[in-house]
């Protein structure tokens, strides 16, 4: 490998020079660089290990061709990497840039580029080269469990906290994923399947691998499953045998009520706060609709109502974990907020997204979006819609510290980004208007 990209090297125009006294034959260098590296971009678009991918991008250097990392680069400093368009060459260009990076090997979270199985796939080696690895709502089946088995087995795996949560994959899903456990190359540390609709039969397949291999755990997390009593008994059991080394163990919440398909086992109901309500949003389908509106709605005077900007509460404070949708049109922020932001300064401070106490995502129909919190704004999207009106899922997990948000007019949610925050007060849904737009809340039904 080094030679060959030594070899490269001597082809630039400029070594050329330097060694034409040595030179027997002439040719045309700069076509024939041409023609290698459209050779090597073609190899790249391949299935290659990571040491290949490696060394083909370094051989691309060689001959002062960065075009394909520089593209990707850019796309990811700007905040506008959209994966859905890359080709393969492209993908390899941004796993080329993710393996030479050692913060990216640290920590590897698979919604930042795209929530699929398909980017799982892409970017395989370097999950296989990371130490934490989070998959959480990323849209994965048992093909995934397969994929990650053949990780935990490697030797060359330093993957030790894997993070799977609110995946659908059921209980063939851990029978695979409990295979890679078993093996004694394995070194993961910590595993979180909370919501993954896992029965009795699927933690017995984790029970099987524990006391094959009971020094591998120190963490599991079973959390909104359906686990049955016999392996509750043996995962406990297992926890306080001293040859175990799971010292954490969440088996709660528990039941079948959380073998629901997707995010919207966690619905919520919202109601609006009528006593929050500003004056220019006016209410309709049986108070399911806001609407902002020119003509002031007259609302008596209340300690709790927002006076200057066009905003609106909920009711009720979230649960620990909770998921709710909307329809919306025109330009709104999606917002939740703890219930001491202020309402009557006329002041940017009592805007949702500009003070402290809140977390905002901006929606337009332009295609544009953007979060926002204690001022502190971030473009996430820039693509057109043509739709007049746009369906958007709302995840809050308020233990783990996370505010995510979804397009979900399709059947798959596409993920638009993921707030983290450490939620030191109860949380309330809460929405903002500009002219002439409106929020619909949709049904909580499963």
């Amino acid at each position: 490998d080094l030679f060959l990209r030594f070899f490269l090297g001597l082809s630039l125009g400029t070594n050329q020079t330097l060694l034409q006294g040595l030179l027997t034959q002439k040719e045309s260098w700069q076509q024939t660089n041409q023609e290698t590296v459209q050779y090597i971009k073609e190899k790249i678009g391949g299935n290659l290990t990571a040491d290949k991918l490696i060394n083909l991008f370094h051989c691309l250097g060689e001959v002062n061709d960065c075009s394909l990392v520089e593209e990707i680069q850019q796309s990811l400093s700007s905040g506008s990497l959209s994966t859905d368009q890359m080709s393969p060459a492209q993908w390899s260009a941004l796993v080329f840039i993710l393996l030479s990076s050692v913060k990216d090997l640290d920590v590897i979270d698979l919604k930042k580029y795209s929530n699929s199985e398909k980017a799982l796939l892409k970017l395989l080696p370097v999950v296989q080269t990371s130490n934490k690895v989070l998959l959480s709502v990323c849209n994965l089946s048992e093909k995934s469990c397969e994929l990650l088995s053949s990780v935990l087995k490697s030797s060359s795996a330093s993957l030790r906290d894997l993070d799977l949560s609110n995946n659908d994959l059921q209980d063939e899903g851990v029978k695979l994923l409990s295979d890679g456990l078993k093996s004694t190359k394995c070194v993961l540390k910590t595993l979180r399947l909370s919501g993954c609709l896992i029965t009795e039969e699927g933690c017995a397949f984790l029970v099987s691998a524990l006391k094959l291999n009971p020094t591998l755990l120190e963490e599991l997390d079973l959390s909104y499953n359906h686990p049955g009593e016999e392996s509750v008994e043996a995962l406990t059991a297992g926890q306080r045998n001293p040859d175990w080394s799971l010292n954490k163990l969440w088996l709660e919440p528990a039941g079948d009520r959380w073998l629901t398909h997707g995010l919207k086992k966690y619905s919520c109901q919202l109601t609006i706060n009528e006593e929050t309500i500003n004056g220019k949003l006016k209410l309709s389908d049986n108070n399911r609709k806001v609407t902002c509106v020119d003509e002031d709605q007259k609302y008596p005077d209340h300690p709790n109502r927002f006076d200057f900007w066009p905003q609106v509460m909920c009711t009720d404070s979230l649960p620990d974990r909770c998921y709710w949708e909307v329809i919306w049109n025109g330009k709104v922020e999606i917002s939740v907020t703890y219930e001491g932001v202020q309402r009557k300064v006329k002041s940017n401070d009592c805007e949702f997204g500009f003070n402290s106490k809140s977390w905002t995502l901006s929606c337009s129909d332009e295609g544009r979006y953007s979060v926002c919190h204690d001022s502190k704004r971030e473009y996430i999207s820039s693509s057109s819609s043509s739709s007049p009106a746009h369906k958007l899922g709302v995840y809050v997990d308020r233990s783990s510290g996370t505010l995510s948000f979804y397009r979900t007019s399709s059947s798959t949610p596409v993920h638009l980004h993921t707030l983290t925050a450490k939620f030191t007060e109860p949380l309330y849904p809460g929405f903002g208007f500009w002219p002439g737009s409106s929020v619909f809340l949709c049904s909580a039904e499963p």
